[in-house]
């Protein structure tokens, strides 16, 4: 007896058809693709399925034989063989493997060689099934539940009586069905080749978005829990942004920011001064260690360490960070769209410290607050409280928004003084840490600087400068060397280790 012919040339179990139907459901995208194909062949839906299938399965792809698979499907089954064959193709699972948006993605990536190998083979598909003679009409009774269109549910199955002849006919089909997958194979010339640039560019392609979202901070845990559409719609944003071409330099700041925290931990003992006494068995001199080594002194040691009298290394640690919020000004006057070295703007560097700064935030579970400032009227304030996640579309809007315009250090630094005084009164939370990137020098009254002062000496907190592409505004005698507690000039715009210091300060 003749087995069962399946239009899915890809094993799939029901939960992986439901992460199609829903991905599927979900894409845009996907359904332009289909039915653009669907106009000149007939179960291109069926390949959808198949190249999506192959990449979102977490166990490796496994691609039904021809002699399994309906007349009509085998062209599929061809093309997906190639892509999953293709030395690239592991490459491509490591990023889309379990992740259905991913493999959407990689879908999408591949459709113009789809398309292609589709229109090579469409003269030779009436060829093929003129090859398969009357096991051509087996299409009449393919499984419905083995793949199935991406559109509408396939039509119902017309099940094929059996007779006392059908153990012979069986000699015959096998036989159809092994000249329709030579035909197929014959009827996509090129295929292998053009696989490989397929897979390549697929992986491409989700290698980069991913590496885009990881430059902005958006994680992988994050990525998983985002409807399908608005992740799309980030992606898109994240693309066509303002600061998109920008992402490698954000990434940078971000990654010098995690390795100065780190470095800030591994010198948390701070300078040696001396030895005290204590039970701290990691600052435990070398000559108390030394009586673990002889059996007689080990209950000496047990006695000295339960009493707290061990001998210890002493030291002098560094001044403790603050525990109010964190807040970045960025000036984002005219002159902030001006570029140094290599292309980089002022703005793009100083957004991308600011965006590292809202990382050292939620590292050291701080409230943080970004400022954009302009002109004394212009200000935009972003908060991004320590006790609920950044949102992606807001963190964007941070980043992209410019209010153009000259420049005022009272108006940004007003607000960043008046939202430590509120944080202080309803959380007793002080020393709080404000960060000004501007490139412009401006004066301030004397008697906003009294008010200043006031604030700074009742709510203890520190700030920080940096005046970027613009070495007068640090000059001395500025009035930004007269506000800062640690001040710095940043002139090479592509080095993203001169706020290194910050880091590790903040």
């Amino acid at each position: 007896m003749v087995g069962r012919q399946h239009t899915a040339a890809v094993v799939a179990d029901v939960f992986d058809r439901m992460a199609w139907r829903d991905t599927y459901a979900q894409s845009a995208g996907l359904r332009e693709l289909a039915e653009e194909l669907l106009t000149h062949h007939a179960h291109a839906a069926d390949l959808l399925a198949d190249t999506f299938l192959a990449a979102y399965q977490l166990t490796g792809p496994r691609v039904r034989e021809p002699a399994d698979m309906a007349p009509s499907r085998l062209i599929n089954r061809h093309i997906v063989n190639a892509l999953v064959e293709t030395p690239e193709f592991t490459g491509l699972r490591r990023e889309t493997a379990g992740d259905p948006y991913a493999a959407a993605l990689a879908v999408l990536a591949q459709a113009p060689a789809l398309r292609e190998l589709l229109d090579r083979s469409r003269d030779s598909g009436d060829d093929a099934a003129r090859t398969t003679g009357a096991a051509g009409a087996s299409d009449l009774a393919e499984a419905p539940a083995a793949g199935g269109t991406a559109g509408a549910p396939p039509p119902t199955a017309t099940p094929r009586p059996q007779t006392s002849q059908a153990p012979a006919s069986a000699a015959p089909a096998s036989q159809a069905a092994g000249g329709a997958a030579r035909t197929a194979a014959e009827a996509v010339p090129g295929a292998r080749a053009a696989a490989r640039t397929s897979v390549a560019r697929a992986a491409e392609a989700v290698r980069g978005e991913a590496t885009l979202m990881r430059a902005w901070g958006v994680t992988p845990g994050e990525l998983e829990r985002m409807p399908f559409d608005r992740r799309a719609r980030l992606a898109e944003r994240l693309r066509t942004g303002r600061l998109a071409r920008w992402a490698e330099l954000i990434g940078r700041f971000r990654e010098m920011a995690d390795a100065e925290r780190a470095r800030k931990l591994e010198s948390a003992t701070g300078e040696l001064v001396g030895v005290t006494l204590g039970d701290d068995l990691s600052r435990v001199i070398p000559s108390e260690l030394a009586h673990l080594g002889l059996p007689e002194l080990r209950a000496v040691f047990a006695v000295r360490y339960a009493a707290g009298e061990l001998m210890l290394y002493d030291s002098r640690t560094e001044q403790s960070s603050g525990r109010g919020a964190v807040i970045a000004c960025v000036d984002t006057s005219h002159s902030m769209y001006e570029a140094g070295p290599g292309g980089v703007t002022r703005e793009a560097w100083a957004k991308a410290c600011a965006l590292a700064l809202l990382d050292q935030a939620r590292h050291e579970r701080r409230d943080f607050v970004g400022i954009l400032f302009s002109a004394a009227d212009k200000l935009r304030v972003f908060r991004f409280p320590a006790d609920r996640p950044a949102d992606p579309a807001e963190v964007l809007d941070f980043a992209e928004s410019f209010l153009g315009g000259g420049t005022s250090y009272q108006a940004p630094l007003t607000a960043a003084a008046g939202l430590l005084a509120d944080e202080f009164d309803e959380t007793a939370r002080a020393r709080g840490d404000i960060v000004i990137l501007t490139d412009d020098e401006c004066a301030v009254t004397a008697e906003w600087r009294r008010d200043w002062d006031d604030a700074r000496r009742r709510l203890g907190f520190r700030l920080f400068g940096l005046a970027v592409g613009a070495p007068d505004a640090a000059g001395s005698g500025s009035v930004l060397e007269a506000l800062c507690d640690d001040l710095r000039s940043v002139e090479d715009l592509s080095d993203v280790h001169a706020a290194a210091g910050l880091f590790r300060s903040i």
